[in-house]
């Protein structure tokens, strides 16, 4: 389909019926974005690659080991395409989400299989990852949350829907690798439901996977591929969740940990890590619109007069979707008054005063990428002179602590932690706080920043102790919570405030992601004039 790569049929060439290939010399054209490519097979070069597909794509070799993987019939070779039915938007049923070549919005299959190949390239000879998609969290009975899917399955596959199994297994030591997908098959009643599913054959003609399978049937499908194995690459080996794809499994070990047994099993993560934390031009567009969005939702919010926590909440999560994202990237904090000093309140139930000040942290979600925006406004929509001298401090050092984002500074996280600690602890000082002993511990108890992508902690463990580079996003976030503590002035006991960008890491600046979300006082009161 538009989201092929080279190396499959289109799905726009599914829509007719194609003829099984013939023993002849066969010249056979794949598209993938706006370029066309050639390949040549015929009987002989399957005969003795023993009848394994030999084309040779412009991505890399097909190395399945199916006969005649390539001249398999497609089962809706004749469907047309209001009729198909996937388990996720496809550019052909959703052309208003996903743009020719996209299997998510914004990341093109090409993308994907750049990604399988970066981290193939990172295994050693004959290494297998293994990978599990989130599967359904029920709140109760069969009342069940919005699907999630685990990132780093999706940043590898692009496919959408629980219950699957991604497995990358390097050919030797050969940069090529079988790319295997074993997901739920189509079902007629489940689907009339829970709604459609994508099923065995679109993992190969729309995921571009090299093989597919039942994952019910996982079990007889992965021993052959980890009995191969040099080492296997995983983080599931002990997910109870992982467990239920196996016929038999009951209290560990189970039988994947039995398929496992003789095998060096290894992190998948900090490789997942490393490719995941140097965002793509792509994944950075993706961002930089999450962050425009989201942006315009702050402004708009600042422009309203609420008088409850749990209405403004509503209200950017309305406009985060009215304005073009998904949803919300996660439980915001919708924090008035002295509510705003528990860093991550999300009660959202109290209400909003007069002459008070609200903390917000929220953002929404743009084709699986998130922004994660704080910012801090009078109720009222005028500072008051306390608020005002702590806000004002807090966002010059938050400013300067953003253009380090760059990767000529030579810094990493907690370098810039460091920076942005000390700016902090000498414009308290200016203000009149006794900053001796545990204070900046009490004032600011929490780091300047975190990367930021898929997830909205992205990249989980790792470390903020590296040096930033091109292509890191990251966020920039000092604040100043105020207790009532007698060792500062009283008139700014009960003040929480919070100024928080999403950042891309550029070359000699930093490129902020969330630029729309006013933060300069007088742009902030100018809403409310």
């Amino acid at each position: 389909m538009a989201a092929k790569l080279p190396g499959r049929p289109a799905l726009r060439q599914l829509l007719s019926t194609t003829p099984r290939l013939t023993p002849k010399t066969q010249s056979r054209r794949r598209t993938c974005g706006s370029k066309t490519y050639a390949s040549k097979t015929n009987a002989s070069q399957q005969a003795t690659r023993h009848n394994v597909c030999s084309v040779q794509t412009a991505l890399r070799p097909t190395t399945s080991t199916l006969p005649n993987a390539c001249s398999r019939r497609r089962s809706y070779a004749s469907i047309s395409a209001a009729e198909l039915q996937f388990g996720q938007p496809v550019h052909e049923t959703h052309p208003h989400l996903l743009r020719a070549g996209e299997i998510t919005p914004g990341i093109t299959a090409q993308e994907y299989a750049d990604r399988r190949s970066k981290l193939a390239a990172s295994l050693p000879p004959n290494g297998v990852a293994i990978l599990s998609s989130s599967d359904i969290k029920y709140r109760s009975g069969a009342v069940f949350y919005e699907f999630h899917q685990d990132p780093d399955f999706l940043y590898l596959t692009g496919f959408n829907e629980p219950d699957a199994v991604a497995v990358i297994q390097k050919v030797g030591s050969t940069a090529d690798y079988v790319f295997h997908l074993f997901l739920r098959p189509k079902d007629a009643t489940a689907e009339l439901w829970d709604g459609a599913r994508s099923g065995e054959q679109a993992a190969l003609d729309v995921f571009n996977a090299d093989e597919s399978g039942d994952v019910n049937n996982l079990d007889s499908l992965l021993p052959p591929i980890i009995s191969s194995a040099g080492e296997v690459f995983t983080d599931v080996a002990k997910s109870t969740g992982f467990s239920r794809f196996f016929k038999n499994s009951g209290s560990p070990p189970n039988d994947f940990q039995k398929m496992i047994k003789n095998s060096k099993i290894r992190p998948l993560r900090p490789l997942m890590n490393d490719l995941r934390v140097v965002k793509s031009p792509a994944e950075i567009a993706n961002m930089r619109m999450a962050g425009k969005i989201s942006g315009r939702t702050f402004t708009n919010a600042m422009r309203q007069h609420f008088t409850k926590e749990k209405d403004l909440g509503a209200f950017m999560d309305y406009d985060f979707k009215i304005g073009g994202c998904e949803a919300s990237a996660y439980v915001p904090v919708i924090a008035g008054g002295k509510n705003a000093l528990a860093i991550h309140y999300v009660q959202n139930n109290a209400t909003l005063k007069d002459g008070e000040i609200v903390l917000v942290d929220a953002g929404g979600e743009y084709g699986g990428y998130i922004a994660d925006i704080t910012r801090t406004w009078p109720i009222n929509g005028k500072f008051s002179g306390p608020q005002k001298d702590l806000y004002e401090a807090i966002l010059r050092v938050q400013t300067t602590s953003v253009a380090l984002c760059r990767e000529s500074s030579n810094l990493s996280l907690d370098g810039i932690h460091k920076i942005t600690h000390n700016g902090l602890k000498d414009a308290l000082k200016q203000l009149g706080f006794d900053t001796s002993g545990d204070a900046m511990n009490v004032l600011f108890p929490h780091h300047v920043g975190h990367y930021v992508g898929l997830d909205v902690h992205d990249c989980p463990g790792y470390p903020r102790s590296v040096i930033i580079k091109t292509g890191h996003c990251i966020t920039i976030e000092p604040g100043i919570y105020v207790p009532e503590d007698e060792r500062w002035p009283k008139h700014f006991h009960g003040l929480g405030i919070r100024i928080e960008d999403s950042v891309c890491v550029q070359p000699d600046t930093a490129l902020v992601l969330t630029t729309e979300a006013v933060k300069e006082v007088v742009d902030i009161e100018a809403l409310h004039s």
